[in-house]
């Protein structure tokens, strides 16, 4: 039993720092902290399954499928870096335009993935799979998911501290911020290809 915990607190803290979710909060706050509550909180229910089901399901299928497909994870930050770089681009040159995105989808994309469940805490619950074994990291992934669901129900809260006009400076700094993730994704992805195709 104590070897099954220390597995499980070692696998749980690398995927914590993989999910990020008091990182990822600001962006939540900048897509949905304007909507109504019960469609924040559909949006978070959608985030958390949406994230759960891609990071379970990669745990299972996640390299046969990319096998068959010929995907690499460096394909995956890639393409992840250019969904959250042209949210961010959209947001900073035409605020109002982010309004237009579908708050049905929000949680799928980019909330789910690549923000919860993106490349990194893919990559990391394999690895962590390979070390410490399957079932504490998969209690391990729920329970930062998990995590991740309750930082943003708490965003409301954090909205009435910064106010109006604090919410819409946090927004571009955000937006910013979001972009620089967005290619810092890119230059690791095509750092990952060029290194494999060498």
């Amino acid at each position: 039993m104590n070897e099954f915990v220390k597995d499980l607190l070692l696998s749980f803290i690398p995927i914590f720092v993989a999910v990020d979710a008091f990182g990822v909060l600001p962006v939540y706050i900048s897509l949905a902290g304007s909507l109504d509550h019960a469609v924040q909180k559909k949006i978070i229910v959608q985030s958390m399954i949406t994230a759960l089901c891609l990071a379970l399901g990669f745990i299972f299928v996640g390299q046969a499928i990319f096998r068959f497909l010929g995907i690499t994870v460096g394909d995956f930050m890639v393409a992840g870096g250019v969904v959250l770089f042209s949210i961010a681009i959209m947001d900073i040159v035409n605020p109002r335009q982010r309004k237009k995105i579908p708050h049905e989808e929000m949680g799928v994309v980019p909330l789910g993935t690549p923000l919860i469940a993106g490349p990194a805490v893919l990559t990391t619950t394999l690895l962590c799979v390979s070390e410490f074994g399957m079932l504490p990291t998969i209690i391990s992934v729920i329970v930062n998911i998990a995590i991740a669901g309750i930082v943003f129900g708490g965003s409301r809260w954090l909205g009435r501290i910064l106010g109006d006009p604090g919410s819409k400076a946090l927004s571009k700094v955000t937006s910013l911020f979001l972009a620089a993730i967005a290619v810092m994704m890119v230059r690791k992805g095509l750092v990952f290809l060029i290194s494999i195709n060498h």
